[in-house]
């Protein structure tokens, strides 16, 4: 193809939104979370599925099939969130989702969807949030060794147990940067 020689209007899109086609017979009203239901079609988030994002218009698909209808989703950014016992001393933990609208700071089997990025009040804060569809996975450390912040040189006295301790650092580090989406 060749380089162009006039304007050519193009659509762009937002590069934060993504349209997703939605489970058969359900709503998805504004404000919720988004996962996807093992099918890559969106639903009303159930604790465990990978996170979309946040549904930002109503998609009432009542009576529709499978991906009859797209539902808009804002995949990133940062929302204003009721967070279960959130505290000024929790800026900076993982933020996790048990069903559309409960934001906890417990793992169990929900779904992380980002972090406090900000404290606004006692059970309300700032949540910096990234659809899983974008973010890195995180390392899974099988050492047993204790993460330190040193990472140690190899020398002729280095041992199993000091390497797995500088693996144990390390995927320490790289989680805690892909948490951050950095």
């Amino acid at each position: 193809m060749a380089t162009l020689a006039k304007d050519t209007p193009r659509a762009f899109f937002q590069g934060d939104h993504v349209d997703q086609p939605i489970i058969a017979d359900d709503i998805i009203y504004q404000g919720a979370a988004v996962g996807d239901n093992a099918s890559g079609y969106a639903r009303p988030l159930v604790a465990g599925d990978p996170f979309f994002g946040f549904c930002t218009m109503q998609c009432d698909n009542t009576g529709g099939s499978a991906g009859a209808k797209l539902v808009r989703i804002k995949a990133a950014g940062a929302a204003q969130l009721a967070v279960t016992s959130v505290a000024i001393t929790d800026v900076g933990k993982d933020v996790f989702a048990s069903d559309d609208n409960v934001f906890i700071l417990t793992q169990s089997t929900n779904t992380r969807i980002g972090f406090v990025k900000q404290f606004v009040s006692t059970g309300v804060a700032i949540v910096e949030f990234e659809s899983t569809e974008t973010r890195q996975t995180k390392l899974t450390d099988s050492t047993s060794a204790t993460a330190t912040t040193t990472i140690s040189a190899v020398t002729s006295s280095f041992s199993e147990s000091l390497l797995n301790v500088n693996f144990a650092t390390l995927a320490k580090a790289i989680n805690a940067l892909i948490a951050r989406g950095q």
